[in-house]
């Protein structure tokens, strides 16, 4: 496909450093319609080069358009965390190498005046959370007004973390008839459809697969679990094996994620933490270590469930089942990337069936049971099943004493308690007219 298209001889090469020959089916349908300046809407599942479908036509057209006779930049990613800001900008100037065009990262955590001082430079490309960026803004360290391409990456997962204001307020700062490109491995956010209609103009919606089809090349199993100790010594278990390279444990809680950790470290693993309260010096550290090879085991929240594009994940083991089918599906797509084989592993207690239940309805997907040996849970599952599969709840019949019980704590029958009883008036049911005549009390 890209033989066919006239793109710019530097970008070409650098396509060519970078060994880029077979585009994926979302890079094959996006970047023709990109390259028309067309307004897009698109969804595909994680690790199918999304973050290439969108860039490789923005460079082209910053390449190939005329210089903007404002200052600014030309081209706006945003993205929700700050470790996608750090993906998208290192595969943004790998394509940037033979090129005169320059690229940078505006992140919270960072320093606001060393990034003021990169707007100086007049990047052409800037990737950048809603957040940090609006503040620049505001500030007036960047003008948007020559902007002609703006990206939203996972824009669901934006809206679902509070930018929807920020997002407006950047969109409403940057020249008028821009691109707007709107990318998620999801797009069924309920606010994402009147964002859509007031960002884009006509816009063509390209969908790759079915948003909810889990990753055809990772495996999906669950491990049934007792109680906390028990899932502890599961993890161990798992993560102990000689053969087993990178590994993501996911909790739901900052707290979780630093006591596996420590846990995990306790038992002599190379192990670090990843959550939203590190810094973005720390988070940055952590993330490099664990590409590298440094570490083999990164236990995280939810920082890490998108975006976080790092080779090589054989296992993702979700200690906690995440809270929808949308973030299990962005959970296990950290491992089998472009193409790879993975593991995405999930302890389930007693109190977790129903929402695993809920994630294999909702994903259409059977998980596979598995046990280890030695290790095997005496949960089996829920007595009773329901024809969903959740578990059926068990309804205690009403006994005699329990509805007197209930009785005696009706408003109506407390309202009067502890005042004396009032006085029947006129004939009571024992005085037929036979009984003997009541004598007068005497006056005083």
């Amino acid at each position: 496909m890209l033989e066919h298209l006239e793109l710019d001889r530097r970008l070409r090469l650098a396509l060519d450093a970078l060994a880029f020959s077979e585009p994926t089916e979302v890079q094959q349908r996006v970047i023709p319609h990109a390259l028309e300046g067309r307004d897009l809407l698109v969804s595909a599942e994680t690790g199918s080069g999304k973050t290439l479908a969108y860039l490789l036509p923005m460079v082209q057209r910053l390449l190939t358009g005329q210089p903007a006779a404002a200052d600014g930049p030309g081209a706006l990613v945003l993205v929700p965390t700050r470790e996608l800001a750090r993906q998208v900008l290192k595969q943004c100037r790998a394509l940037l190498t033979r090129t005169p065009l320059q690229a940078c990262a505006i992140t919270g955590g960072a320093d606001f005046r060393y990034q003021q001082s990169l707007f100086r430079k007049n990047p052409e490309i800037v990737v950048a959370t809603p957040g940090r960026l609006l503040e620049h803004c505001e500030r007036n360290s960047v003008d948007l007004g020559a902007l002609r391409e703006l990206v939203l990456d996972e824009a669901d997962r934006m809206l679902d973390m509070g930018f929807r204001e920020d997002v407006m307020k950047i969109a409403a700062a940057c020249a008028p008839g821009r691109q707007v490109v709107m990318v998620s491995a999801t797009l069924q956010q309920r606010d994402l459809g009147a964002v859509s209609r007031a960002l884009l103009q006509s816009p063509q919606t390209i969908a790759v697969g079915s948003s909810r089809e889990p990753h055809s090349s990772i495996t999906h199993q669950v491990v049934l679990a007792d109680s906390q100790e028990h899932k502890d010594k599961l993890l161990l278990a798992l993560l102990s094996r000689e053969d087993l390279g990178r590994s993501l444990v996911f909790g739901n809680k900052r707290s979780t994620a630093i006591r596996l950790a420590g846990l995990l470290k306790y038992h002599k693993l190379r192990c670090a933490c990843l959550h939203g309260e590190m810094s973005t010096e720390e988070r940055r550290q952590v993330v490099t270590r664990f590409r590298e090879g440094k570490i083999s085991v990164l236990c995280a929240s939810d920082v890490a469930a998108r975006g976080l594009d790092i080779p090589d994940i054989d296992l993702v083991i979700n200690y906690d089942l995440p809270h929808s089918g949308d973030d299990y599906l962005h959970r296990s797509g950290r491992t089998g990337r472009a193409g790879a084989g993975g593991t995405a592993l999930s302890l389930v207690g007693a109190g977790d069936w129903n929402l695993m239940i809920s994630i294999q309805r909702y994903l259409k997907l059977d998980f596979q049971r598995r046990a280890l040996p030695g290790l095997k849970a005496r949960f089996n599952g829920p007595k009773k099943l329901k024809a969903s599969g959740k578990a059926a709840g068990s309804k205690k019949k009403k006994t005699a004493q329990a509805a007197a019980a209930k009785s005696k704590s009706r408003q109506r029958n407390q309202k009067n308690r502890g005042k004396p009883a009032a006085r029947a008036k006129g004939p009571t049911v024992q005085n037929d007219g036979f009984a003997p005549l009541m004598k007068k009390k005497p006056e005083a």
